[in-house]
C-alpha cells in the first residue's frame, strides 16, 4: 500500500511562490507515474501536473504551463511542485497522487493512491 503525505503549503501574496513536497512510501515500486492535483473550493478536482517514474516526461495543465514544474527524487521517494507567480485562482487543496501508468495523464479517475492534501491560499 503506497503512502502519500504532502507538505509545504500555506498562504502567499499574488506573485509569490510555494513549494509542495510529497513524500510516498509503502510500495512505491508499483506505480510509475506521480501527479500533483487540485480542489479549489466548490469545484471538482483537476489534475494540475504529473511526471513519470524516470522523472523526463512531464505534463502540465495548461493553466499552470510556465509558472509551475513539477519534479521528483527517486532516492528520497519525493515529488515537489515548484509554484512561482501565483495568482488568486490558484487557491485550492492540493493533492498528490500516485498510479501505474503507461501514459500520463491528469485525469483524476486514472490514480489509485492519493495523499491527504495540503492548502494553498494565494491572496490578491
Amino acid at each position: 500500500q503506497v503512502q502519500l503525505v504532502e507538505s509545504g503549503g500555506g498562504s502567499v501574496q499574488a506573485g509569490g511562490s510555494l513549494r509542495l513536497s510529497c513524500a510516498a512510501s509503502g510500495g512505491t515500486g508499483s506505480t510509475t507515474v506521480m501527479g500533483w492535483f487540485r480542489q479549489p473550493p466548490g469545484k471538482e478536482r483537476e489534475g494540475v501536473a504529473t511526471i513519470h517514474t524516470g522523472g523526463i516526461s512531464t505534463f502540465y495543465a495548461d493553466s499552470v504551463k510556465g509558472r509551475f514544474t513539477i519534479s521528483r527524487d527517486n532516492a528520497n521517494n519525493t515529488v515537489y511542485l515548484q509554484m512561482t507567480s501565483l495568482k488568486p485562482e490558484d487557491t485550492a487543496m492540493y493533492y498528490c497522487a500516485a498510479a501505474r501508468l503507461w501514459l500520463l495523464s491528469l485525469e483524476p479517475s486514472k490514480y489509485g493512491y492519493w495523499g491527504q492534501g495540503t492548502q494553498v491560499t494565494v491572496s490578491s
